[in-house]
């Protein structure tokens, strides 16, 4: 049985976590509250990440945006190297959608600041 040696990153504290997949189940040590604990569990079963960048807008500028959820993390550099290609006609809201299906993931991006 392996043992995953992960950083928390739930929280400041950053605890230090040991996850071992056993019997079908995982077990987690390390962890000083529960978030710790659900945070390693998914982490070696279903790692899922939001993904925060910029956008640029047509005629100059650029505009911060993130996945309106998590995406699982294979698909990190796909979503990227969509948003790389992807420029977006201003003004831009908070909030608003700017890629509706994020590299087949169902989840859209949404700018977080006006530009």
């Amino acid at each position: 049985m392996e043992i995953r040696q992960l950083t928390c990153i739930c929280c400041p504290m950053g605890c230090s976590l040991q996850v071992r997949q056993k019997d079908g189940g995982v077990e987690v040590a390390g962890n000083r509250c529960r978030r710790g604990a659900v945070y390693g569990e998914k982490e070696v079963t279903n790692p899922v990440r939001t993904v925060t960048t910029t956008v640029r807008l047509k005629g100059g500028g650029v505009v911060p945006v993130k996945t309106r959820g998590e995406i699982p993390k294979g698909k990190m550099m796909e979503i990227v190297k969509e948003l790389k290609a992807l420029e977006v006609k201003g003004p831009v809201h908070i909030g608003e959608t700017v890629l509706e299906d994020a590299a087949g993931t169902g989840v859209p991006v949404v700018a977080t600041a006006c530009g």
